[in-house]
């Protein structure tokens, strides 16, 4: 074989073994339902009455977790921010609005009015941090 035909070869063969690039996947994005929770109309009970409402809502919390229905939960730190509503978040692993409306009203502290809630669709990579 001639000369330039073994080099172009050569490069055929080198950029075919090294130039070979995976196409980058598009990430696979699940769904989840980010819930803010806010201040509710009703935080008149008495204090004994709110710590048990406080108690149960910890309680549901931890059952819908181990239920693999939250993944994340927590409060805001609103210690510089007196007048925040904002006072926490779940991430609800489900798929529907409408079950995760009917497990917020497991919560007590939302079933007595202490708390109310925001829910908005949130997207990220399923497996990545979340369930």
């Amino acid at each position: 074989m001639k000369k330039a035909t073994l080099i172009l070869l050569s490069v055929l063969f080198t950029s075919s073994i090294f130039g070979q690039t995976e196409k980058a996947e598009t990430p696979k994005l699940k769904t989840y339902h980010l819930v803010i929770l806010t201040k509710g109309a009703n935080r008149t009970q008495p204090q004994e009455e709110a710590m048990k409402i406080q108690e149960g809502h910890l309680a549901n919390i931890t059952r819908l977790h181990k239920e693999g229905k939250i993944d994340l939960a927590g409060p805001f730190d609103n210690s510089k921010e007196s007048d925040d509503n904002w006072r926490g978040v779940f991430v609800f692993n489900v798929q529907s609005k409408e079950e995760v409306e009917k497990l917020l009203q497991t919560d007590p502290a939302i079933s007595s009015g202490r708390l109310s809630y925001i829910i908005k669709p949130w997207m990220s990579e399923s497996n990545n941090c979340l369930r």
